[in-house]
């Protein structure tokens, strides 16, 4: 029988639409061989934005379900903690348009604590855990029976050649206008107690030669941006060598026409280099490799408390190797608000991590994510997170609130004025010739000041930044050498307007190029987003 519209509708709100789901695309490639054939040729994706109006989604899907016929559908949802608010209101919206309709849930924000959610109280099932088998199967058993039992079902994890690959998935506008989450492995083998991965008894890895047979199909569609989701791609030495000469193999020659610049994303481990991977990684050219690297806390005691496994020593050697001995762009993270960790003691642990100079420090806050094992410490070390995702930590025993919401503003007004690599001058400036000792309190100095004057930590543009930054300098330095610092960065920034500070000493510029914004643009955008998840 021939169907108009779709029985299956798998959906999604993504954070920015230049991620594409790689979670949703699985379960599109496993349709037909855990469900039974035809499952797939009845099914659409469809991608939104968290920025999306619920009402907006919801007519959508309506008009994709088409009129109600008396044939089941279903619509899959993928929830996570950056769009479970407003993935609930999309539900609540649907249930009362189309109460017929089957609504099932997946993801990491419901596969834990699952009696205790608002959202999966609206669903008719949910799924925990992996999805790829149970998806196709529930799909099959809600449109032809038997109709299933249980309201709440626990994902089964197959082995890893049991599941179909999803890179086909993808379509030739996700290749040419988005981000492609790839990986060669999944699972996690370290415990460290605030990430979900914890749960993990190891890593499992995908037969690998059918891994890089799929990603050259990517790379001779024109897919140029790669992002692993590997918590670990440095773990396995044989498949990390082996991916990495996959893509050196593809480099294109010095003397090629210039075509799309490859784009590759990696999460490592930061005290795991052996020299097999370091030889590797010095054969890419600038602008090619971006590794995040996860140090999270410098503090021994707080990382035994976290069950975090990490050598400090090894740590710092190399990430100093890979600043001066390969060209890749290098994101470090950091987490305040861990147990037991005081913002003295995160400060000495982000002045130690600066020294190094990475190109980007993320400074995240703890989040309780649902399943996790941080909630064991909640009583013993005074723990308290908000109630609404993303669950961020309130205030510890040795943090207090006022504290928390200081150090928010410090980290926004860093990704303002390090990460977005448009005042690399000034900040030689700040943090190396203000009077304080420590370049963490100098900055802090700075986001206190800018906090008091501004009011604001969002909607700053360039120009109020270099104006209140000409202010705030010029009071402990000489005015002539800030203002010379600021000239410096505006004009390599490629701004176009006229901050009050440097006026008169512009000259006149010529538009700037769209491609060169667009690319500082997704750059940024790929390493903040790292944040979300």
């Amino acid at each position: 029988m021939t169907h108009t519209a779709p029985r299956i509708i798998l959906a999604t709100l993504n954070a920015r639409y230049i991620h594409a789901s790689l979670g949703l695309r699985y379960l599109l490639a496993n349709l037909d061989r855990h469900g039974g054939a035809g499952l797939r040729a009845q099914t659409v994706l469809r991608e939104y934005t968290i920025s999306r109006a619920p009402q907006e989604v919801v007519a959508d899907l309506i008009t994709t379900l088409g009129a109600a016929s008396g044939e089941v559908q279903i619509i899959g949802f993928g929830v996570y903690i950056w769009n479970v608010t407003q993935t609930l209101e999309v539900i609540r919206l649907l249930k009362a348009a189309r109460p017929d309709a089957r609504l099932v849930l997946g993801g990491p924000e419901v596969s834990h604590e699952v009696d205790q959610q608002p959202i999966t109280q609206l669903a008719d099932h949910v799924i925990t855990g992996w999805g790829d088998v149970s998806f196709a199967k529930l799909c099959r058993a809600l449109l032809d029976g038997p109709q299933p039992l249980m309201k709440v079902i626990s994902g089964e994890q197959p082995a890893l050649t049991e599941i179909a690959l999803p890179y086909t998935e993808y379509s030739d506008a996700d290749l040419a206008h988005r981000l492609l989450y790839v990986e060669a492995s999944r699972g996690c083998p370290f415990k460290c107690e605030f990430c979900l991965s914890s749960l993990d008894k190891t890593a499992w890895g995908f037969e690998l030669d059918r891994v890089l047979l799929a990603l050259d199909g990517l790379y001779r569609r024109g897919a140029r941006n790669f992002k692993f989701v590997d918590r670990t791609f440095n773990l396995k030495m044989d498949h990390s060598v082996r991916i990495l000469q996959f893509f050196l193999d593809r480099l294109p020659a010095a003397d090629a026409p210039q075509s799309e610049p490859l784009s590759l994303h990696f999460e490592v481990i930061p005290d795991h280099l052996p020299e097999r991977l370091r030889t590797m990684l010095a054969q890419f050219p600038p602008g090619v490799l971006q590794l995040e690297v996860g140090v999270q806390s410098f503090n021994p005691t707080v990382q035994h408390t976290i069950s975090r496994r990490q050598d400090n020593t090894a740590t710092e050697a190399n990430l100093r190797w890979l600043l001066d001995h390969s060209h890749a762009h290098l994101h470090a993270d950091l987490i305040f608000g861990l147990p037991g960790e005081t913002l003295q003691s995160f400060a000495d642990g982000f002045d130690r991590l600066l020294a190094l100079d990475p190109h980007e420090i993320q400074l995240g806050i703890l989040k309780r994510l649902r399943g996790t094992p941080i909630a064991r410490h909640t009583e013993a070390h005074g723990m308290v997170y908000a109630t609404e995702p993303p669950y961020t930590v309130q205030h510890t025993a040795v943090v207090d609130a006022a504290t928390l919401q200081r150090f928010a503003r410090f980290a926004r007004y860093w990704d303002l004025l390090a990460n977005s690599g448009r005042f690399a001058h000034t900040l030689v400036l700040l943090l190396q010739h203000m009077p304080q000792a420590s370049a963490f309190w100098r900055f802090m100095a700075l986001s206190d000041w800018l906090w008091q004057h501004l009011d604001a930590t969002h909607k700053l543009t360039p120009e109020v930044l270099v104006d209140a930054l000409f202010e705030h300098l010029s009071a402990h330095m000489p005015p002539d050498t800030v203002r010379q610092a600021l000239l410096a960065d505006y004009m390599a920034s490629g701004a176009r307007a006229n901050p009050k500070t440097l006026q008169g000493l512009l000259p006149r510029q010529a538009p700037a190029s769209p491609r060169s914004a667009r690319t500082l643009a997704l750059r940024q955008d790929r390493h903040r987003q790292a944040s979300l998840v």
